[in-house]
């Protein structure tokens, strides 16, 4: 039997409140007390605990001896096949770390888009000490960063104004984000300096599956003050390189 929108609207709810429960567990908060779940989410006790019971039936939380609950044994089957799928081919993992030597030991990174956010999928780090660090995993906004410019090329315009306008900033930055990609697309690069942590900067190119779609953005990241425009433009040559190689890998989200 059909559900009415009403009961369609409400699952949909309850998935998104399950979610952002268990995002509220990461490396800082490995565990925590159901009063905590409530306190971070704004949500009623008969919620929350509602939820929490749902989620260790499915193994996805569980309840510890002193009663903190913590991330259950039933993710270990999901960390698996996400492990499996993203972990990045032996010519890959090369192709960052010789895009790193190159580019004098900046930090080197891939990113895929995920609706409004981008993700880190892969990372070599520099030999720079001071370095900019980004957590594998870790969901950035997608209007914020040259990595951001470089996955929306080719992308419908629509989707670029539904990206700069999860932004909030208004129509001026929809129209200055629009012009950023387009920019991106023209050039086959983009750069940005700033967007989303005052002195952090970055350069991306975006890396294409078999049929020409972009996948992901390859990318370096570091101290504005090593990211010159002379620096940049010594980065561009071994950071397109790189794009093109990886993108004959084919290997984004899996091979099988």
């Amino acid at each position: 039997m059909p559900q009415s929108s009403s009961e369609s609207g409400d699952g949909v709810r309850s998935v998104l409140r399950a979610l952002d429960l268990l995002a509220l567990f990461d490396e800082n908060h490995r565990s925590r007390t159901a009063r905590e779940l409530i306190d971070a989410t704004g949500l009623p006790k008969s919620t929350v605990v509602r939820l929490v019971s749902t989620l260790e039936q499915r193994g996805l939380l569980w309840t510890r001896g002193d009663g903190r609950l913590a991330p259950g044994a039933g993710m270990l089957r999901w960390a698996q096949l996400a492990h499996d799928a993203w972990q990045l081919p032996p010519e890959a993992v090369e192709c960052l770390r010789r895009l790193s030597t190159e580019s004098g030991g900046e930090s080197s990174r891939i990113y895929v888009r995920q609706g409004v956010n981008r993700l880190c999928v892969a990372q070599h780090e520099g030999t720079q000490q001071l370095r900019h660090v980004v957590r594998i995993g870790e969901a950035m906004p997608l209007w914020a960063g040259a990595s951001g410019h470089a996955l929306l090329i080719g992308a419908a315009p629509e989707a670029v104004r539904g990206v700069a306008a999860a932004a909030g900033r208004g129509t001026e930055f929809e129209a200055e984000f629009a012009e950023r990609v387009r920019r991106a697309e023209e050039q086959g690069w983009a750069v940005s300096h700033g967007e989303r942590e005052d002195g952090v900067s970055a350069v991306a190119a975006p890396v294409t599956d078999s049929a020409g779609r972009v996948v992901a953005a390859v990318g370096l990241g570091g101290p504005t003050s090593r990211f010159t425009q002379d620096r940049v433009s010594e980065f561009l040559p071994v950071l397109v390189h790189a794009a093109e190689q990886l993108s004959k890998l084919n290997f984004i989200g899996g091979r099988s």
